[in-house]
């Protein structure tokens, strides 16, 4: 892609823009090693080694970003202010007693990387460009608020438990935008079986998954296809990045690593557990930081609930869109649906409700309803039941339409798949530019992609929806760039996909055909 200015920018600049944009807005790894030995006492993994001077390679010199701060005084000493925390380490654990130096100190288990974070901002803030700090975080005083601290760390070797009213309260921080971040120190079982329960608990209609080599956590800053990780003989190995993420919308909301990365941040290099190697895993560490950066306003939107306000009434001739429930994410963009309809409404002669469906493939009603449409990031499969019904659905006159939300590779493989299953005889195939679709009602010829898109994907100014045509009708419709992030019309930063303008003129035209065929 290109910048204003026509100067080409690297794919590392490009993620590092993404973050600056919205700052100045506001497992098969473990199959060769066991995950660490079980012990319920303290576990210290030791002070931090002496810092090393940093260095940077000309690859990595970037303008500092934009920082919300506030300029002194004359009058007043010239102490700067404190940088803004971004990251929350979680005070955590029964307090214990440990021998240091013959005189018994007290200690929790959330202390044992005491500087992890603070070693890891230091690093990220010299590579980045930026200045953010972290802070201690009590349970009993924290405000629950994004908006005062975007991201809370929890880290530790030893089996906990939350109160209910803790659970409660880091539900609704996550659903208004913070982030967790989450790490088993020394790859420890009591602390990853803990932590499997607790969020479960919390989090009971969102699992946990392990993030796919195609999400952005891996390429924010460093693109990451691998992994080298340590075991507790020393040895190495190489595996797919380990980390698991429970997602809100189009962003992860908790972010887990059942493999030690804090003491890789904290600089630390014991023969103990299962880790990854420093270098990476502070690699990993500055790709979590930039995220953060990038998704804290997309948080902020997530968090508000759009309104069908015709919701409750009989729906009679009016179109009205119904959404697939299947087993992967099927609501990425919870305010898509809501957006396109207002704009279809505005924009067009087209009657149609203020109402969202949410119909499974096996509902009584659902072939009912002139439209379908699916979105998701993840794998997904039908059963046969249920590609049969498909298929009597779409050879009955309905249509589908489906986006894989944020061009996800996942979600694109199982639904070519899917739909493969379902109409065997017939293959998805590109429209050509005089399709009637591009002419239902708006007079599309050209689109803008994402800058993403054009990055990775290249200069393109054509739509590429593909189709099956049944009986010279036109019943599926699929994009492999995202149209659902446009309706939302808020910036996905880590979205292939088309421009809001372009996603919502596309999806305006798909009304009217589906309503006119």
């Amino acid at each position: 892609m290109t910048n204003p200015a026509g100067e080409y920018v690297s794919r590392r600049r490009f993620f590092q823009h993404v973050a600056l944009g919205y700052v100045a807005a506001n497992a098969n790894f473990l199959a060769n090693s066991a995950m660490g030995e079980e012990r319920s006492g303290p576990v210290d993994c030791g002070p931090p080694p002496p810092p090393k001077r940093q260095s940077r390679s000309g690859g990595e010199s970037f303008p500092p970003l934009p920082l919300p701060a506030t300029p002194l005084r004359r009058t007043e000493n010239k102490r700067p202010p404190a940088p803004p925390a971004l990251i929350g380490k979680t005070a955590m654990g029964p307090v214990k007693f440990i021998t240091q130096e013959g005189k018994q100190v007290q200690y929790r288990d959330w202390m044992t990387d005491p500087a992890d974070m603070t070693s890891l901002l230091s690093w990220t803030n010299e590579k980045l460009g930026i200045q953010y700090r972290s802070m201690e975080v009590d349970f009993t005083h924290f405000s629950y608020d994004p908006r005062e601290l975007p991201a809370l760390l929890f880290s530790g070797h030893n089996e906990f438990t939350l109160d209910p009213e803790v659970r409660a309260k880091l539900a609704r921080y996550v659903l208004d935008g913070g982030t967790i971040l989450a790490d088993a120190c020394c790859g420890w079982k009591d602390f990853d079986a803990a932590f499997r329960r607790e969020f479960q608990a919390i989090f009971s209609q969102r699992p946990l998954r392990k993030l796919t080599p195609d999400d952005p956590v891996y390429s924010s800053y460093y693109k990451l296809d691998s992994l080298q990780y340590q075991k507790e003989d020393g040895s190495r190995y190489g595996d797919q990045p380990c980390v698991e993420g429970i997602s809100v919308g189009c962003r992860l909301g908790v972010i887990y690593s059942p493999v030690d990365l804090t003491c890789g941040w904290d600089g630390h290099d014991h023969p103990r557990g299962l880790r990854v190697v420093v270098d990476q895993a502070r690699q990993v560490g500055a790709n979590y930081v930039t995220y953060l950066l990038a998704n804290y306003q997309l948080g902020r939107f997530l968090s508000s609930t759009k309104v069908y306000y015709e919701a409750g009434e009989p729906s009679r001739d009016d179109f009205v869109m119904a959404q697939l429930v299947h087993e992967g994410d099927w609501d990425p963009d919870p305010s898509a649906i809501h957006n396109l309809l207002r704009f279809a409404k505005e924009s067009s002669t087209l009657e149609v409700k203020f109402k969202r469906m949410d119909v499974r493939v096996k509902d009584p009603q659902a072939a009912s309803y002139p439209l379908w449409y699916m979105t998701g990031h993840h794998e997904f499969a039908w059963s046969e039941e249920e590609a049969t019904l498909i298929r009597r659905y779409l050879t009955a006159g309905g249509m589908l339409v489906a986006d894989a939300c944020c061009g996800r590779k996942t979600f694109d493989k199982a639904f070519r798949r899917e739909i493969a299953k379902v109409l065997p005889d017939n293959k998805l195939e590109e429209l050509p530019a005089d399709h009637p679709l591009y002419s239902a009602h708006h007079e599309i010829k050209q689109v803008d992609y994402t800058p993403r898109t054009r990055e990775d994907f290249g200069a393109n100014n054509r739509p590429t929806l593909e189709g099956i045509s049944l009986d010279g009708r036109l019943a599926v419709v699929y994009s492999r760039f995202d149209l659902g992030d446009g309706w939302e019309q808020f910036t996905h930063p880590y979205s292939y996909g088309y421009q809001q303008d372009d996603a919502l003129k596309i999806g305006t035209n798909l009304l009217v055909y589906a309503v006119t065929h």
